[in-house]
């Protein structure tokens, strides 16, 4: 019964459709009507013997951050593969990170807007999807893709009066497991919500630990290469460029990172920077980290000198707050930051990245290699997304990674400090009695901007990281 009346409904659906057409063609040419009516006919004979469902088009929406334009990376998708909703699109690149794009829709796609590696720009279609999606709701659908011309992220909800930033995924996620994301405290840029915060807060709903896991909100899905490399790994691993041959000039537009790093270092250019460097002992720490990097690896956490030189920072920044602090433009005022969000410049396939550790002062020494295997994992796979990459307040160069004992490091605006962490070696020195030893000598070089910040308190704060790291023991002292 419900065959015939469909059939009943698509029959007289086509011939109102055609006596609709036939009158307007006769009143536009009185003419030919029946040489257009025949006509007409047969085309609309063509177009509804195969009924379609509406084409949407899915606008690259507002990722925030200012930017307007991505470079498409790589698409997972061809013209005429099947989607379903929260399906991975496509990658793309703007100047602060790399994002995949999900589907908003059910349906197949029938357009690919740009080839990979072309420019999109923000509020542009991406790719046309054909759904079964009613034309009322493609509509509303279809608003809601328009980017707005504010840094508001486009994934916002409404809730009680207020909105709250969340992708579709992690909305899901909190519908899955009945929470108010009302409830939520985001940790993301202007209080995103982000995964981890709901994996968190369910955990303590229920009392869960929650095991060590390398997902990103932006992961795609695509295997996890090794790590990058730090600074307890040998230089050697790393392996050489291959030698290129070139019979011609070669000119190519900066795009991505690269023209970030322009904009980035030209600013950089403005600060008056002041150098200070000293040489540090880690043989007490040496130790220390060969007791506990069988305990750490056992909870599936590896553990580098990275992690004590994090922490020992911000114990140092809780001394001299100075140094986690940003001037404005007008160099009139000076703002003190309350979170420690340490980044560790990292040598990636995409270039220099420059990912942070958030609220270094509310984390224990496991907490910080924890999110460092993360941070590092997901940029040796070009996964880190702009939470990761954005809202540091002091950085650490990992250049010793690489080679080398000293370097002149380029603060990054707004911040006001670097420091570049050389080679860790083995050399000879004099113990407290006098006696020639072994020793683990660090080398480590400061840059300041020295409209706010003199050399004396530069030193200082050297000299309590040094201590630090040259007795560990007595970071448990102010471990909060």
């Amino acid at each position: 019964m419900a065959a015939v009346t469909r059939c009943s409904f698509n029959s007289v659906r086509r011939l109102l459709s055609h006596h609709y057409k036939r009158r307007c063609v006769f009143k536009a040419n009185k003419q030919t009507p029946v040489f257009l009516s025949k006509r007409y006919n047969a085309r609309l004979f063509h177009a509804t013997s195969a009924w379609h469902g509406p084409i949407l088009q899915f606008k690259l929406s507002d990722i925030g951050e200012g930017i307007m334009e991505v470079v498409v990376k790589e698409w997972y998708v061809k013209e005429g593969d099947k989607v379903s909703q929260f399906d991975s699109i496509c990658e793309v690149q703007s100047d602060k990170a790399s994002v995949t794009i999900t589907s908003r829709y059910d349906g197949i796609i029938r357009r690919l807007h740009y080839a990979a590696d072309d420019t999109a720009l923000v509020g542009k279609p991406l790719v046309d999807i054909e759904t079964d999606t009613g034309p009322e709701v493609a509509q509303e659908e279809d608003v809601v893709e328009t980017p707005a011309m504010s840094r508001e992220e486009h994934t916002h909800q409404e809730i009680k009066g207020q909105k709250t930033q969340a992708t579709p995924a992690v909305r899901r996620l909190a519908l899955e497991n009945n929470i108010k994301l009302s409830e939520v405290v985001g940790t993301g840029k202007d209080g995103r919500i982000l995964k981890e915060d709901i994996l968190n807060f369910l955990a303590k709903q229920t009392g869960a630990i929650l095991p060590p896991s390398p997902f990103h909100e932006t992961q795609r899905p695509k295997e996890v290469q090794p790590a990058t490399q730090t600074a307890s790994q040998p230089a050697t691993q790393t392996a050489s460029p291959k030698p290129v041959l070139s019979t011609q000039d070669v000119t190519e537009p900066l795009k991505g990172f690269h023209k970030a790093m322009v904009k980035t270092m030209t600013a950089a250019l403005k600060i008056p920077h002041f150098g200070f460097c000293d040489e540090v002992d880690l043989s007490r720490l040496a130790a220390l980290r060969s007791d506990l990097r069988a305990i750490s690896e056992a909870r599936g956490v590896k553990l580098s000198y990275m992690p004590f030189f994090i922490k020992a920072a911000s114990l140092g920044l809780l001394h001299f707050p100075i140094l986690n602090a940003s001037i404005d433009e007008a160099c009139q005022n000076v703002t003190y930051k309350a979170a420690h969000n340490i980044g560790l410049a990292m040598d990636t396939s995409q270039g220099l990245l420059v990912p942070n550790v958030k609220n270094v002062q509310l984390l224990s020494v496991f907490d910080i290699a924890r999110d460092l295997n993360r941070l590092q994992a997901l940029g040796a796979s070009g996964q880190l997304g702009t939470s990761d990459l954005t809202g540091g307040t002091f950085t650490l160069s990992n250049i010793g990674s690489i080679g080398g004992t000293y370097a002149k490091p380029v603060i990054l605006p707004p911040e006001v400090a670097i420091g570049a962490l050389g080679k860790i070696q083995i050399l000879p020195r004099f113990d407290s009695n006098g006696q020639l030893v072994k020793a683990h000598i660090l080398n480590i070089s400061w840059s300041a901007d020295h409209r706010i910040i003199d050399g004396a308190t530069m030193c200082r704060f050297s000299n309590l990281w040094r201590q630090y790291l040259e007795n560990p023991a007595s970071m448990v002292l102010d471990l909060k």
